[in-house]
């Protein structure tokens, strides 16, 4: 999901980090660009 503003994003990512869904607690953070990479998958 994109946010137009920082400050929803900011709400968001605060209502949403660490509240319970379907028995798991979600972990919310702003996304990090993709990095190039000449195919395949990342591994990290």
């Amino acid at each position: 999901m994109e946010m137009s503003t920082e400050s929803g994003e900011a709400a968001a990512i605060e209502a949403l980090d660490g509240a319970e869904w379907m028995g798991h607690d979600l972990k919310v953070n702003k996304a990090k660009p993709l990095e190039n990479c000449s195919g395949g998958r990342k591994s990290w």
